[in-house]
C-alpha cells in the first residue's frame, strides 16, 4: 500500500513540475521585456534614440517627418519614415505609441538576428 502512495505522489509531483515548465515556455524565446514606451508625437530625439536599433540620425528623420506631415495617426505610420520598413516596425511596435506619455527611460538593446558573413577570400592575383 505504501508503494502505491509513493507512486501517486511522484506522478503528481512530475505533473506539477511539467506544467510549470510548460507555463514558462509560453513567452517566446528572445522576447524582450518592455521597459516603457515612446510617444511618436511628443518624444524628442533623445527619447526616440532610446528605441532599439534607432540612433540619432534615425530619430532626427522621425522628427523631420513629424514636422512635415504632422502627428502620427497610428504607430504603423512610422513605416512612412525613410529607413523604417516592416521589419523595423515589427521590432519597434511594442515600444511605440501615438498617445499618452513617453515612459521609456533607458536605451533598449535587443539581440539582433544578424546573419554571419560568409565572404570567401578573394583569389590572390
Amino acid at each position: 500500500m505504501r508503494k502505491s502512495h509513493l507512486i501517486v505522489l511522484s506522478v503528481i509531483l512530475i505533473a506539477t513540475i511539467s506544467s510549470a515548465a510548460m507555463a514558462a515556455d509560453t513567452q517566446p524565446v528572445g522576447a524582450a521585456q518592455v521597459a516603457g514606451i515612446v510617444n511618436l508625437n511628443t518624444a524628442d530625439a533623445t527619447q526616440l534614440a532610446m528605441l532599439p536599433r534607432v540612433g540619432a540620425k534615425a530619430a532626427q528623420r522621425i522628427l523631420d517627418y513629424r514636422k512635415e506631415h504632422g502627428a502620427f495617426k497610428k504607430t504603423s505610420d512610422l513605416m512612412q519614415v525613410k529607413g523604417f520598413g516592416e521589419k523595423s516596425f515589427e521590432r519597434l511596435a511594442a515600444y511605440v505609441t501615438v498617445d499618452g506619455k513617453t515612459t521609456l527611460t533607458a536605451k533598449v538593446h535587443t539581440k539582433s538576428a544578424r546573419k554571419s558573413s560568409s565572404k570567401k577570400p578573394s583569389p590572390a592575383a
